[in-house]
């Protein structure tokens, strides 16, 4: 059912039934290390190139949740995947590898919520029974194509953000017990004429508060509604912006209650900068930490905002601005 222009209620909610999460060696020493499935213990996770690396992290992902719902590739309709390198890549050969009929996707770090809105809305819809999905990306792969190789050891500002290494995977189903899928809001490009590409989380904040504003809005709730409403990867710098202007159009809410991933995934004393990044630090967060959250009944209701900067190395060599892009997902707790 459509509410206003941009937000989808589904009246079927489907339900997450399994997660799977998996990261680097760097995470394993992060914040939330206890709600991972695996963790690598280098970069190359056996592989020839860090591409293919990637590759794998998706693969072993999507195995885990699957096996974990007792399912196998052949039981799934749909994958819907996306990452951050060329073409979508890494995502691309690892769905070679599992015979599923596939939609890739590109939203940048977005791309985990438009994967979960997507899923939602084809299930709610009987297009589906099961639908796998989730978002990945690889630090020294996305070092190398949108900044500098990390060997050349170029220094980095206060402003920028260390791109996770992980896949996060959701299976969802048409029934079954988890977490519920009950709305999304899609988002528009936003483009506040930023050029910085190594301050993200300020470009990408305008962007998180649009559809925030406008998902509380057309669904007719106050920011309390939610126990936590968790954007992707905005950092202190766009999760302070952010959190400004809520308050400036008058959304009541706290501090603790509007968290970021970016700033969740790792410790304090890691040096991230302004914090975690990449399209796996929505997805690891929410898939990993949030579900398990729910699936405890530590938090009921929560609001994924999944924030994307459009940029490419052609668009920032062409001294371009950074459009960028944010989608909410309603995750509840039947009860």
């Amino acid at each position: 059912m459509l509410l206003g222009r941009q937000t989808w209620m589904f009246e079927q909610p489907p339900a997450i039934i399994s997660t799977g999460i998996v990261g680097g060696p760097f995470e394993a020493q992060g914040n939330i290390a206890d709600d991972f499935d695996l963790f690598f213990s280098d970069q190359w996770m056996e592989e020839k190139t860090f591409e293919q690396a990637h590759r794998h992290l998706i693969y072993e992902a999507s195995k885990i949740a699957t096996e974990k719902a007792n399912l196998s590739f052949e039981d799934i309709n749909v994958f819907l995947h996306g990452d951050l390198i060329n073409q979508l890549t890494p995502t691309n050969f690892a769905a070679s590898d599992f015979d599923i009929p596939f939609l890739g996707m590109f939203n940048a770090c977005a791309t985990s919520m438009e994967g979960l809105a997507l899923s939602a809305s084809i299930l709610s819809q009987s297009n589906a029974n099961y639908v796998l999905t989730g978002a990945a990306s690889h630090h020294a792969a996305a070092e190398r194509q949108f900044r500098y190789p990390t060997e050349y050891g170029s220094q980095k500002p206060e402003t920028s953000q260390w791109t996770v290494t992980g896949s996060g995977i959701a299976l969802l189903a048409k029934q079954g017990n988890g977490p519920k899928v009950t709305s999304a809001t899609v988002g528009k490009v936003i483009d506040r004429d930023m050029t910085d590409p190594f301050n993200m989380g300020g470009a990408m904040a305008p962007a998180a508060f649009d559809t925030i504003n406008t998902h509380l809005l057309e669904r007719g709730v106050q920011a309390d509604y939610y126990d936590f409403i968790i954007t992707g990867d905005l950092g202190k710098i766009g999760r302070n912006l952010c959190y400004e202007m809520l308050l400036q159009q008058n959304h009541q809410m706290s501090e603790n209650q509007l968290l970021d991933c970016g700033l969740i995934i790792y410790k304090p004393s890691q040096p991230v900068f302004s914090g975690g990044s990449g399209t796996a630090c929505s997805s690891v967060v929410t898939y990993g930490h949030f579900i398990q959250q729910l699936n405890k009944k530590l938090c009921n209701k929560i609001l994924v905002v999944a924030t994307g900067a459009l940029l490419s190395p052609l668009t920032v060599q062409q001294k371009e601005t950074i459009p960028c892009i944010a989608h909410a997902v309603s995750i509840e707790n039947n009860d």
